[in-house]
């Protein structure tokens, strides 16, 4: 499990999981859907063609860490009207996953969501996957002051919310650049990848950064890495 000179988990006190291809497997694609639905709001809202509205949607994606934060900074789009109709989506793909109920239930100590989604959405996730009951709380887009990871200060923010001390707190999460910071606060990184034999709708770039200094621990399996985590801690 351990990889170069990775922190480990035993002083861990509060596990921090994104919501969105980390809890659930990415060859679900559900967020293929939002990302969908994202092109078709720029199309309607900025009055252009499908493709280049994906091209705007990508750029801002990567340059603002949402395309919302880019649409609000470059054309004053109103965040609610946005945030309600892309998350409209059909999460029927998703099913109980008692394995990842019965995972985390094991972990010792407070576990929280920390997601660039909203609040609704992350609920409708944890309740198709049957792990609500396994999560204190959910900080989303919208506690973060539509300010996404991985900027600094949203992560501040969420620290100063939940009373949560970085240095015995441990991360989760499918893109590497967001773990950068929540890594120099203190926080053991863990990168959760795609399965290897699935199929997945991703970016090159989303795709990168397993083997940068900032990640602990990488997995593609997220049941079996807590499963084997929770066993090591009880040695």
């Amino acid at each position: 499990m351990q990889r170069r000179t990775s922190r480990g988990f035993s002083h861990v006190e509060t596990w921090v999981f994104d919501l969105d291809n980390t809890l659930y497997p990415h060859h679900l694609n559900l967020w293929q859907q939002v990302d969908e639905r994202i092109r078709a709001y720029i199309a309607d809202f900025l009055k252009i063609s499908h493709d280049e509205a994906f091209r705007m949607q990508k750029d801002y994606y990567r340059r603002y860490g949402t395309t919302l934060r880019g649409l609000m900074i470059e054309h004053g789009l109103d965040p609610d009207a946005y945030l309600e109709f892309v998350h409209r989506i059909d999460h029927s793909p998703l099913e109980p996953n008692p394995a990842l109920g019965a995972a985390l239930e094991k972990l010792p100590g407070r576990k929280l969501i920390l997601t660039n989604g909203t609040r609704r959405h992350a609920e409708a996730v944890m309740r198709r996957l049957n792990i609500h009951e396994q999560f204190e709380d959910v900080f989303d887009i919208v506690a973060a002051a539509l300010e996404p990871k991985p900027a600094l200060n949203t992560y501040r923010r969420f620290l100063s919310r939940h009373a949560v001390e970085p240095g015995r707190a441990a991360m989760f999460e499918d893109l590497a650049r967001n773990l950068e910071v929540p890594h120099a606060l203190g926080m053991t990184t863990v990168l959760v990848v795609p399965d290897g034999e699935r199929e997945v709708v991703r970016e090159d770039w989303e795709l990168e950064g397993r083997e940068a200094g900032h990640i602990d621990h990488v997995t593609a399996n997220l049941v079996d890495f807590i499963e084997r985590l929770t066993a090591e801690l009880r040695l």
